[in-house]
């Protein structure tokens, strides 16, 4: 009878030892407000980039980042996009302006990743809207700050060859 108490109370010590010896599980409180802030900050510079015609000094996209375009292949790498970018203001008319816009964000359980959901509107000088269209792209939280990793975008008309074309149809609008 000895035995079976004291076997008993062993157990018990030992079951307890166990359940208060298991690790928690790490939760963290997530900002949503605050990191949708923080990658509309980022789109904002990237508007910025863009309207002023320069794409050296962006820290957007991680170095290992794939961009998805229309009428493209995937774009592998932050030097090859920034080499299609170039490309793409080579023809994006003067006094056209883009913006981004942040719709949602779908931040992982730590934060550390995010997927956002958002549009863009490209206007002429007289702030006039020539064209919309929408794009997704995820976040990946490296040395503490958000870079993009992957983005894909969709144009709500058809891509445009030249910069005649393109005066055409903005000419059509007005």
């Amino acid at each position: 009878m000895k035995n079976r108490i004291l076997n008993s109370v062993v157990f018990m010590a030992v079951l307890s030892l166990v359940i208060s010896c298991k690790p928690k599980s790490q939760e963290v409180a997530i900002d949503k407000e605050q990191i949708k802030n923080e990658i509309q900050a980022m789109e904002n510079k990237m508007a910025e980039l863009f309207n002023d015609r320069n794409v050296t000094g962006e820290e957007y996209y991680a170095d290992d980042a794939t961009s998805f375009s229309q009428n493209k292949p995937p774009l592998v790498g932050k030097e090859a996009i920034r080499k299609s970018t170039k490309e793409d203001l080579a023809e994006f008319p003067e006094g056209y302006q883009i913006a981004f816009v942040v719709n949602e964000i779908f931040p992982s359980t730590d934060g550390n990743q995010v997927v956002e959901i958002g549009n863009y509107r490209v206007s002429d000088a007289a702030s006039n809207a020539l064209y919309t269209g929408n794009y997704i792209a995820v976040f990946e939280k490296r040395d503490g700050k958000y870079v993009c990793v992957r983005d894909m975008s969709a144009s709500d008309r058809p891509r445009l060859e030249s910069k005649k074309e393109i005066a055409e149809e903005a000419a059509k609008k007005q």
